[in-house]
């Protein structure tokens, strides 16, 4: 029993989770398939029709069971309506007899069993609204008394408001949810007055206003209270004369004890009472004259009495101006305050008495000699007579700032052959300012500077450097001497020309090992922007800025690799690029190396010198030995024995005559004709004794340097000679 239960709750839970848009209980599934709305019998109906709003809902079930639906209907997002039923009929929202008020977007909404499904707006507009119908609790009233108005606005519904009106102008308007609204109203004229009423009904966003109501007719009577002004005197009144002023009313039958008088003159509240209110005063005169208002006030009725008194004045006030009217500062001026008219049937011109303010002295004349200030400074003066006193306008002296020595300048850069712009400006001084620049004293140009942003520029040129210094600056500003400045003192940038590389040492001299400087000179005005480029490179070798005409480039170790052709470019700060000439470096072997060299090639040919010497002695030894036949072999001479026995370190020398005999063969180079000495060395021992080894005598032929002894053969040669 137990595992049919289980089996049972696990089928319910897989049906559960394999029907997610379903929803189920032990008994049938369901599902809501579409909700609708619709207005019959339209949309746009008139003031009276009957309205039905209709909900539809399109719902499938597996059981024959009823299913609970709950509705809900909305008008513009809020809820109007909600109604439970079991019936799948369409729900019906009525609207009998629709009004203006029922305008709006309708929805509905239909929920089972926790499962929601909402409808599409729909929007309902309801023409026509009724004619409102005003009421009066009084036809006639007393100025001051209370009227209590009614509008209705028959069948209507909602936010309404209520608009009344007096002689076509709004008077009052009221805000109610219901459809009237009651209005106290107050008549300030007496006389017919016609009342009638409109309303407004709100839709949101909308608004529809009513045709209006019929008027009604209330008559204002008048309160019999008039306010009575009186002034003392009425006729002639001059400055300075005394008026009484008061304020009352008339009252026929009727209680004042709530009643107010207020007695003013203009904007100032004079006095105020009950009853009856005065005021004594001073006349001052005025234009158009003295106003003054006796004011009744009783609940809501207002009273009012007003008179203008004209005084005749006594004086006028007075002016003050200043003479000359232009001064320096420190300098002196006169002030002087005046007032033009008086009245001669009161006073006399001698009785006016004037004071300068803020020196505070008083004067019959009305003249006052100062000091013109440093700064800006206001006067004002006073004229007084028979307790009157009146105020002049403020009178603002601006003393003049002389203008100080003019400053001259170069503005921006002064650069030879170009237009040079020359600024002319004095510290002090007051606008405007006439400036005028001078060239060896004689006028070049002028201008008036108005304004604090404005400068006195002037453009010249100049031909030379020195020209520079010719120029001053001459500044006026008024009746004052012009001051005439110093001169121009500023340096003439002098663009950049002639641009010459050379190198040291001389092109012919730069070794390996060595080191080259690359000198760039130019003329014009320091500071000077070098570069140096080798042909063929865009970048350059080395960029260096100096004061001087002429800078140097070096190169401390001088290899092969910087053979080259070379440029210098230099500009200033008149920013024109001058080039140099092309200079070709052509780097030469070192001394060490050419010596080395040299030594080498010595050593070279000292040797083959010596192998070449060596090989021709051998050859010509070999070649004599082979040739020369002059040898004799003598016997040890015993009768130079005791000769012999002398040792001597000289070699002996035997002197032997050869005749040459003429060959006998033409072919032959003949034979020199006559004799030659032939040289024979004898060696003696070296022991002092002679030597008794047969060496045989060498003989030295001297052949008198005849080329063709070379060619003899040794049958050619004669016999040796003992």
């Amino acid at each position: 029993m137990g595992l049919l239960l289980l089996l049972a709750s696990t089928t319910l839970l897989l049906a559960s989770y394999l029907h997610p848009g379903s929803v189920t209980n032990a008994q049938q599934v369901f599902t809501i398939k579409d909700v609708s709305l619709s207005i019959e019998p339209s949309a746009d109906v008139s003031r009276g029709t009957n309205v039905t709003v209709r909900c539809r809902a399109s719902v499938s079930s597996s059981g024959q069971e009823a299913l609970s639906r709950e509705y809900t209907v909305y008008k513009d997002g809020s809820e109007v309506y909600t109604k439970t039923t079991s019936s799948s009929d369409d729900f019906l929202y009525l609207l009998p007899d629709a009004r203006v008020s029922n305008s709006g977007k309708y929805k509905c909404k239909i929920n089972i069993e926790g499962r929601q499904r909402t409808s599409n707006a729909e929007k309902l507009a309801v023409e026509g609204l009724s004619k409102p119908v005003l009421h009066l609790n009084k036809g006639v009233v007393t100025e001051g008394e209370e009227l209590t108005a009614r509008c209705t606005a028959p069948g209507e519904t909602g936010s309404i408001f209520f608009y009344f009106y007096d002689k076509g102008e709004e008077i009052q308007d009221k805000q109610v949810n219901s459809n009237q609204a009651e209005a106290v109203l107050h008549f300030r004229s007496v006389g017919i007055h016609r009342i009638h009423c409109t309303y407004t009904v709100f839709v949101r966003p909308d608004s529809y206003k009513s045709e209006e109501s019929s008027s009604a007719a209330v008559s204002v009577k008048e309160l019999n209270i008039t306010p009575v002004l009186e002034i003392s005197p009425q006729h002639q009144i001059f400055e300075g004369d005394h008026l009484n002023i008061f304020c009352s009313v008339r009252v026929a039958q009727r209680s004042t004890d709530s009643m107010l008088l207020y007695l003013s003159e203009g904007t100032s509240l004079l006095s105020s009472g009950s009853n009856k209110v005065n005021h004594s005063m001073v006349a001052l005169a005025k234009a158009p004259g003295l106003m003054f208002e006796c004011r009744m006030e009783m609940g809501n009725v207002v009273k009012i009495a007003n008179r203008t008194v004209p005084v005749t004045e006594l004086f006028s006030a007075p002016t003050l101006t200043m003479s000359p009217a232009e001064v320096f500062q420190r300098e002196p001026m006169k002030l002087t305050c005046n007032s033009e008219r008086f009245a001669s049937e009161r006073i006399q011109r001698n009785e006016l008495t004037y004071t300068l303010h803020p020196l505070e002295n008083p004067m019959d004349t009305g003249v006052f000699s100062v000091k013109a200030p440093l700064r800006d400074f206001n006067y004002t003066c006073a004229a007084r007579a028979k307790g009157i006193e009146k105020h002049s306008e403020t009178l603002t002296v601006r003393p003049r700032v002389p203008v100080s020595i003019p400053k001259i300048s170069v503005y921006g850069k002064a650069i030879l052959g170009k237009p040079i712009q020359i600024l002319c400006q004095s510290d002090s001084g007051s606008l405007p300012i006439n400036y005028t620049l001078f060239r060896e004293y004689m006028p070049e140009n002028t201008t008036s500077v108005r304004l604090p942003i404005q400068e006195a520029l002037f453009t010249v040129s100049i031909s030379r450097p020195e020209e520079i210094k010719k120029f001053m600056c001459e500044a006026s500003n008024g009746r004052r001497q012009p001051l005439l400045g110093p001169r121009l003192n500023a340096t003439v940038i002098v663009p950049l020309s002639h641009a010459r590389l050379s190198a040291v040492p001389n092109l012919q001299e730069i070794l390996e090992d060595g080191h080259l400087n690359l000198i760039c000179r130019v003329e014009g005005t320091p500071p000077v922007t070098f570069k140096w480029y080798r042909v063929g490179d865009s970048k350059p070798l080395n960029t260096t800025t100096t004061d001087e005409l002429h800078k140097d480039y070096m190169v401390p170790i001088v290899t092969k690799e910087h053979s080259g052709r070379y440029y210098c470019e230099a500009f200033n700060h008149a920013r024109n690029l001058v080039r140099s000439n092309e200079v070709n470096v052509e780097v030469r072997m070192a001394v060490w190396k050419k010596a080395l060299i040299g030594g080498i090639c010595l050593l070279i040919v000292s040797v083959l010198a010596v192998a070449v010497v060596l090989y021709f002695k051998s050859k010509r030894v070999r070649v004599d030995r082979a040739s020369v036949s002059v040898w004799s072999e003598r016997k040890p001479d015993a009768g130079n024995d005791e000769e012999s026995s002398v040792v001597s370190n000289e070699p002996d020398v035997e002197y032997t005559e050869v005749v040459h005999p003429r060959s006998a063969d033409p072919a032959r180079a003949p034979l020199r004709k006559g004799t030659d000495t032939v040289y024979s060395e004898l060696q003696n021992s070296p022991h002092g004794a002679a030597d008794h080894h047969d060496y045989g005598s060498v003989e030295y032929t001297e052949l008198n340097g005849d080329p063709e002894i070379s060619r003899l053969h040794p049958q050619d040669l004669p016999e040796p000679v003992d």
